[in-house]
């Protein structure tokens, strides 16, 4: 894992020592910000299931003005700081240790949501109602999301939402786009 492109460029980040994260590949991730590549600039990140924060950290380093790391695992969280440090990133990090389905009841604004929850779960679909939810896209916000190719996901119960589907091999990233 590296961070492909921005300040951090070719920074090696940590891996997790077991297979309980699963993170993005690097292929999957480039995919994921040439989607997003000109919404990145000064946004506000949340990377709700944050795991190593790579996507957190590769929207820093390609100009993201703050990013909150979200994630239950001690575990994750610690290597997740780790590389956010190693990265010489960490003034415009925030770190949460909570579950993520509380977090979002904050309400709190962002302009990208990274949604990237362990695979077999139902974690995704209830990440994506909670967020549309509780509103915590600005205007023009993307929440991207990725998962099995042949996952179904909900449509956005709300209006002025749209829905995108980018398959790469076994793995299919979803945006919405509100607004």
């Amino acid at each position: 894992m590296r961070v492909i492109t921005g300040t951090a460029r070719g920074r090696k980040l940590k891996e997790p020592a077991d297979m309980r994260i699963r993170p993005t590949t690097d292929m999957v991730k480039e995919s994921i910000f040439n989607i997003i590549q000109f919404q990145v600039e000064g946004a506000r990140v949340l990377d709700l299931f944050a795991g190593t924060g790579q996507l957190g950290i590769e929207a820093l380093s390609r100009g993201a003005e703050e990013c909150v790391f979200i994630d239950s695992s001690r575990e994750s969280l610690k290597l997740c700081r780790e590389n956010v440090e190693s990265c010489e990133l960490g003034a415009r990090a925030k770190f949460t240790n909570t579950d993520a389905m509380s977090y979002l009841k904050s309400g709190e604004k962002f302009d990208i949501v990274f949604l990237d929850p362990p695979y077999d779960t139902d974690l995704l679909e209830n990440a994506i109602k909670s967020a549309v939810m509780f509103d915590i896209l600005r205007e023009n916000g993307i929440m991207v999301c990725e998962s099995r190719k042949d996952k179904s996901l909900p449509d956005p119960e709300r209006e002025g939402y749209s829905k995108r589907e980018y398959k790469y091999g076994k793995i299919k990233l979803t945006v919405f786009r509100k607004g």
